[in-house]
């Protein structure tokens, strides 16, 4: 029984034991279970993340070798990582750099440049596996495994953008070298243009000075005509191509802006009066007499807007004036020609435009002359516009940055707040300048236009005490007012005449005026004509006209003059005008020639030489290769004074001029030789010695 008991006791706990362990196996085969589920969603987790990575780093991969940049790292020289496009500048993969230390060799650089961040950029020229090759780099410190610095570099292939730019600097080498010969080119056509037309204008010269017949006359006219639009042509295409190479170099220095606006005034007069035209020119009495700018540009501006209105304009006139406008000038030339298209307002400023008028009527000329305008006016930081409409005539307005000079003196104005003053002419502008000038003196001005007008204001309220009279009112009306005046009382009538008509009308007196006026009347001559009390009463316009006759009546008498040109025209011509001066002329064919002469002016074998004009062309031995030799001679010998020598030269370049100065020469004169220059000089060396000479 008890044997039973425990029998069935130890059997119990056996299967108890048993049934324990059943369990506990159970329990750990589910943790197992479940352990290994985990491991599997891990596995499954890793391996997304790892096709990820892959996925990612084959697009980086793809991205970067389709940009085509180099990239490339090194620990030192050795390299950890090259992409592909690095190892195809070495013909490798780019598994076959990374561990080596290649280097490609570099056959040209240029400077590093600092970027943001402690990088740097560089250029340079490698020798690589398929030829030289410019690469522009970008190098940067990075953090490499374990924090580790590494060198990288980010690299493009700029071959093509280097040998653009060499062909760029390449491409503006032909183009200066051929703006060079361009210029080089047209200084030897200029030469070559200017030395027969120097011949052509002086022979007419000559030829007006034989007293020719109305016949002849004519056709020397037509002749001069001719000569001076060639030469103006010419002038325009150079000073074009000097504005356009940028070999334009202004000056800044005091001048006589009242003398340049009146010189050009009478420099195109003639050719607006001969087309039955007048011109007329104003200066604001608030404008100062001196300036300072460069006189020469100026003077081009002027000439070149004047000339264009006159060519233009068939009827009616054309007035310059100028006055103040802020810290500047402005140049106002208006004109009663056709006028211009709105349209076309801004293209007549470019080069070879000209407006075409009625059936395609073009005027002569290569349409350069305000293309000129506008580039010197923009080369002195100025301004210029055209305001127009058709059949209303044009006005151009140029406004210019001159400041005046310190020296600059008060225009004298007269005082006339007595006098009354009539004005007649049909003229456009010049009856409004010549008011303008007058109302500053504080007289009064009453204006008419005709000849029946003008009589009713000589028994108005206020009577004129002085009279003006245009004759372009005509010569029998004009003639017939002046007998009107007569009667009136008014013994001041003056009549306002172009030179020709001053040539052709007789003695004013006889036809009952107490004077006359060349027009364009110069304010100047108007105030001294009319002026009875002004306190400070300069010369009068026939005190100075003799004492210029008298002093011009033959300058050069007794002058001995060299002149040494290779052309027999000019050269003629140079020693006609010099003879008709009263001067004793030599001429020598070349340079050596010329310097013989003058080695036996200074040893006494020949008369002593008062001057020399030396043509800086010439065979043998040039003008100023002549001019070297003969300061080089009186150098030897000890002259105490130099002989005067002026350069005359087709090349009217500055570099010309500095050319001739810089051997020696006192002046450089331009072809056609002016006859003017020529005369300065002689009036020069005719004035008793105060001193030496210089140019």
């Amino acid at each position: 029984m008890v044997s039973s008991f425990w029998s069935w006791l130890i059997v119990g706990g056996a299967a108890l034991a048993l049934c324990l362990l059943i369990a506990r196996l159970l329990f750990q085969r589910e943790q197992l279970r479940r352990q290994v589920a985990a491991l599997l969603r891990d596995t499954e987790n890793l391996n997304d993340r790892l096709w990820t990575l892959a996925d990612s780093e084959e697009r980086y991969r793809s991205l970067i070798e389709a940009q085509g940049d180099l990239i490339v790292r090194r620990d030192g020289a050795r390299i950890v990582y090259a992409n592909r496009a690095y190892g195809a500048l070495f013909g490798a993969s780019e598994v076959d750099l990374v561990g080596s230390k290649m280097q490609l060799p570099q056959l040209a650089s240029r400077p590093a440049q600092l970027l943001e961040g402690g990088a740097r950029s560089f250029d340079e020229c490698l020798a690589t596996y398929e030829g030289e090759r410019w690469i522009s780099w970008v190098e940067t410190a990075v953090a490499g495994h374990g924090g580790k610095a590494l060198i990288q570099r980010v690299g493009r292939d700029i071959s093509a953008r280097i040998a653009g730019e060499d062909a760029l600097v390449e491409a503006r080498a032909r183009a200066e070298a051929a703006s060079e010969a361009k210029s080089r080119f047209l200084a030897t056509v200029s030469h070559e243009f200017r030395t027969p037309l120097n011949g052509i204008l002086g022979m007419a010269d000559l030829l007006t000075d034989t007293g020719p017949d109305a016949e002849q006359a004519t056709y020397i006219a037509a002749l001069r005509t001719s000569g001076e639009a060639l030469l103006a042509l010419v002038d325009d295409i150079l000073d074009f191509a000097k504005v356009e190479a940028g070999k334009l170099e202004l000056v800044e220095e005091p001048f006589d802006v009242v003398q340049l606006v009146e010189t050009v005034a009478e420099l195109v007069a003639p050719r607006a009066q001969a087309k039955g035209i007048e011109l007329s020119a104003h200066i604001a009495p608030e404008l100062p007499t001196r300036l300072i700018g460069d006189r020469d540009r100026l003077r081009q501006i002027l000439l070149n807007l004047v000339g264009n209105a006159v060519k233009f304009t068939e009827a009616g006139g054309v007035g310059l004036s100028l006055r103040l406008s802020g810290a500047g000038v402005e140049i106002t030339v208006a004109d009663t020609g056709p006028g211009i298209p709105v349209d076309r307002l801004e293209d007549i400023f470019s080069e070879f435009e000209q407006v075409e008028h009625g059936a395609g009527i073009r005027q002569s000329g290569a349409g350069l002359g305000l293309a000129i305008v506008r580039r010197l006016v923009d080369l002195m930081a100025g301004e210029v516009r055209a305001e127009s409409r058709l059949g209303e005539g044009a006005t151009f307005r140029v406004t210019l940055p001159l400041a005046a000079a310190a020296d600059a003196p008060r225009p004298g104005i007269p005082h006339w707040p007595q006098q009354h003053i009539l004005l007649v002419s049909p003229v456009p502008f010049a009856a409004r300048f010549l008011a303008e000038a007058i109302r500053v003196t504080g007289a009064a001005v009453s204006v008419a236009t005709t000849a029946e007008s003008a009589r009713v204001k000589l028994i108005g309220e206020t009577r004129p005490t002085a009279v003006l009279i245009d004759h372009a009112l005509g010569d029998m009306p004009a003639k017939d007012l002046a007998a009107a005046v007569a009667a009136s009382g008014i013994r001041d009538c003056l009549i306002l005449l172009s030179p020709l008509e001053r040539r052709q009308f007789g003695a004013p007196q006889a036809a009952g005026f107490s004077g006359f006026l060349i027009k364009p009347v110069r304010t100047r001559s108007l105030y001294e004509r009319l002026d009875a009390d002004f306190p400070h009463r300069l010369p009068a316009m026939g005190e100075i006209a003799n004492a210029t006759a008298s002093a011009r009546n033959s300058p050069g008498t007794g002058l001995h003059v060299l002149v040494a040109e290779d052309n027999e025209i000019n050269a003629l011509l140079v020693v006609r005008t010099l003879e008709r001066f009263g001067c004793v002329a030599f001429w020598a064919r070349d340079g050596r020639e010329a310097l013989q002469r003058v080695e036996a002016s200074f040893a006494g074998a020949a008369p002593p030489l008062a001057l020399a004009l030396l043509d800086v062309r010439m065979p043998v031995m040039t003008g100023l290769d002549c001019a070297r030799a003969i300061r080089a001679l009186e150098r030897r010998l000890g002259r105490a004074s130099a002989l005067p020598l002026v350069a005359v030269t087709a090349n009217v370049a500055e570099a010309d001029r500095e050319a001739a100065f810089a051997a020696g020469m006192d002046d450089c004169l331009a072809k056609p030789l002016e006859r003017a220059a020529l005369l300065r000089w002689l009036e020069r060396l005719s004035l008793p010695p105060a001193g030496s000479l210089s140019a």
